[in-house]
């Protein structure tokens, strides 16, 4: 897995988890203030060893570690613009 690949995928699943935790409020209630959050990927042990790797240096002391085991990230859908017009209104 390249730098480029596991940014891209750690940057996707985070933004998906913030996602997530405003859906579902519930969850964010047992993340401790100022915990790690560590997202790992059933499916991905590559990605998973570099994410658990990249935690452990960056691991304050006393510092609570919350680890989310996510099964599996769906692919995009489309977009959720419902029926979008566009008009030449000059040519500026």
């Amino acid at each position: 897995m390249t730098d480029k690949e596991f940014f891209d995928k750690s940057l996707t699943l985070s933004f998906e988890f913030s996602r997530y935790i405003i859906a579902h409020p519930e969850m964010e209630e047992k993340i401790p203030k100022g915990a790690l959050v560590i997202l790992l990927l059933e499916d991905d042990p590559a990605f998973n060893q570099r994410a658990m790797e990249l935690a452990q240096s960056n691991k304050e002391v006393s510092q609570p570690v919350v680890v989310v085991r996510i099964q599996k990230l769906l692919p995009p859908t489309e977009s959720r613009l419902v029926n979008p017009r566009m008009e030449l209104v000059s040519n500026l």
